[in-house]
């Protein structure tokens, strides 16, 4: 984001310069006056200044939009970006907000549309013949299906995703607490006879020297998500690059597969390059 806001499409190409396996965007839009952008429409910009870099919804929130709607987006941004996407979807943290309420969207009943999405969505993006309530739909051109990322860090998201997903996305979550998870999310796909989901962790992290940043996040989680203080102490990512690279180690021994992190607090680029730096030691272990 820019001083005033509005996102800088030139960042992308820097991620994608330093490195960066992809680039996200949050579905986070209230209606109240917090600052937000249409996720879809960032990322296709995005993806008209890289080449390479991942395109990554963190989350989309599926009971805001028509299944039809979200097929046909993803389709052309597939196209736009030469199969880029990755999809990672959700039930939508902020149900009643005006926002929710002005488009119409459902505050009941959203995990129910959240699993008619999933079973919906490949077959559109692939241009088959898909039934939605009395029609039926083919939309095209084809596209390759990205992957399809369920969030939530609830035992009804962890099902969604062995069931409907291709991984599943814990946010907020400390390598501690990851690894119950995950063992449980071993526990489910067992119990249901499927393939255990990729672990792909959303977090925060603050790498620049602004202890009051962190302390206002900490409280937030505590204010807000009702954390313990401890736990939230514990949830966002900060230090060196050596020490953002042990935390990185943790995650991966708890058993995730990817990290994502959002870069909060001032300083952007400074951040952005300690986590490259971080990411690339952390490579150097693994080959070491």
């Amino acid at each position: 984001m820019t001083k005033t806001g509005v996102p800088d499409i030139a960042m992308a190409k820097r991620l994608e310069d330093l490195g960066y396996d992809s680039l996200g965007m949050a579905d986070f839009i209230v209606g109240d006056g917090t600052p937000s952008f249409d996720a879809m429409l960032v990322l296709s910009a995005a993806a008209t200044v890289t080449d390479t870099i991942g395109l990554e919804f963190g989350v989309l929130s599926l009971p805001l939009r028509p299944t039809a709607w979200i097929a046909t987006q993803i389709q052309t941004l597939q196209h736009l970006s030469g199969n880029r996407v990755t999809l990672g979807v959700g039930i939508g943290g902020f149900p009643g907000s005006p926002f929710w309420r002005a488009v119409g969207a459902p505050v009941q009943g959203r995990g129910r549309r959240a699993d008619e999405a999933l079973q919906a969505l490949p077959g559109l993006i692939r241009g088959e013949a898909t039934q939605l309530g009395e029609d039926e739909v083919t939309l095209g051109p084809a596209a390759p299906v990205p992957p399809i990322l369920v969030g939530g860090n609830s035992e009804a998201a962890m099902r969604r995703a062995v069931r409907l997903g291709d991984g599943w996305v814990p946010s907020l979550i400390s390598p501690a607490a990851l690894r119950k998870k995950a063992a449980r999310l071993r526990e489910i796909a067992d119990e249901l006879g499927r393939p255990v989901p990729t672990i792909s962790v959303g977090g925060h992290a603050i790498l620049v020297d602004d202890p009051a940043a962190v302390a206002s996040f900490t409280r937030i989680l505590v204010d807000v998500h009702g954390m313990a203080p401890e736990e939230a102490a514990a949830v966002p990512v900060t230090g060196t690059p050596a020490q953002v690279a042990d935390r990185l180690h943790a995650y991966a021994e708890a058993g995730a597969d990817t990290v994502g992190l959002s870069l909060d607090g001032g300083d952007w680029t400074r951040q952005a390059e300690a986590f490259a730096e971080a990411r690339a030691q952390l490579t150097h272990v693994r080959d070491a």
